[in-house]
């Protein structure tokens, strides 16, 4: 597979923008994401694809998206070098809703009184230092002091981070579904590392159809921290699965974005009980009436 980044500085607003309409579009690329560069405070819009990248399609779609012409820059990737482990090089952990996730590679003492969760870095999503993870602890812990869940569902889990994190305080099984395969094998990795190896079933799927999940259900507590667009698209199927009272907690939601994936899941009878926000990300705490 060849793969290479294009990318291009924009204003924040811009940025985010063309991320949306990049991760909207079919097969344009694997992923998009905008951050900003701490050297220089620009915001930077970056997108990788697993061939050379359409700048036609690109072009036209950043003029449909931002209203003017934009210039790409691209530049290989090497395929042997793990950049999730390059990007992870020297990051803290991270203490969230009363967790402690972690790497291998800290080797401080251990704080007491915190769940501890060691997440190394791999080819998949989730290490727990994005805003939309530590969200998401926060809202698992919020919830769990509010009430005791039987039955669990993670879906998009990525490396597995959030339903660790309820099995480990739960000692309850705890589904864990992705639609990658290498995020599958990845959260069951994690898991058995963690200690919690039986109670995290790890499922590749695509949204909510699989089997197992149709079988489990209903579910108590609902986790999914992925992006508005299959948020908003879910709606219904999440509806389905949850039973009466339950709190489905909702992230990968940009703040401008909120408001719809609310009103997408409030005409399910799924609404608003708490929003939690940090920078640019909102997380929501939900409840099916």
């Amino acid at each position: 597979m060849t793969l290479s980044q294009l990318s291009t500085p924009l204003s924040k607003d811009q940025a985010y923008a063309l991320v949306d309409a990049v991760m909207a579009a079919e097969d344009l690329a694997i992923t998009a994401s905008a951050h900003e560069d701490p050297e220089t405070g620009e915001w930077i819009f970056e997108a990788t694809c697993d061939a050379e990248p359409d700048l036609e399609a690109f072009a036209a779609l950043a003029r449909a998206a931002l209203g003017g012409s934009v210039q790409f820059a691209v530049e290989p990737i090497d395929p042997e070098v793990n950049w999730v482990a390059k990007s992870l090089e020297g990051l803290q952990p991270v203490v969230a809703g009363g967790f402690y996730v972690h790497g291998s590679h800290d080797t401080g003492p251990m704080p007491g009184g915190l769940t501890a969760i060691r997440i190394d870095a791999a080819q998949a999503f989730g290490t727990g230092h994005h805003e939309t993870t530590t969200g998401c602890l926060e809202a698992i812990d919020r919830s769990l002091k509010r009430r005791r869940f039987r039955s669990m569902l993670d879906v998009g889990t990525g490396t597995g981070v959030l339903a660790i994190a309820l099995a480990k305080r739960t000692h309850l099984p705890v589904i864990a579904s992705d639609i990658d395969p290498i995020a599958v094998r990845t959260t069951i990795e994690n898991a058995r590392d963690n200690g919690v190896g039986r109670y995290v079933i790890a499922l590749e799927a695509t949204g909510l159809e699989h089997r197992q999940i149709a079988t489990a259900a209903p579910y108590d507590l609902i986790v999914a921290n992925i992006l508005a667009g299959p948020l908003v698209a879910l709606a219904p199927a999440m509806r389905k699965v949850a039973e009466p009272g339950a709190t489905v907690i909702l992230s990968g939601i940009l703040n401008h974005q909120a408001p719809r994936v609310v009103a997408a899941y409030a005409r399910q009878g799924i609404v608003l009980r708490q929003k939690l926000v940090k920078k640019e990300w909102s997380t929501l705490i939900l409840e099916r009436n």
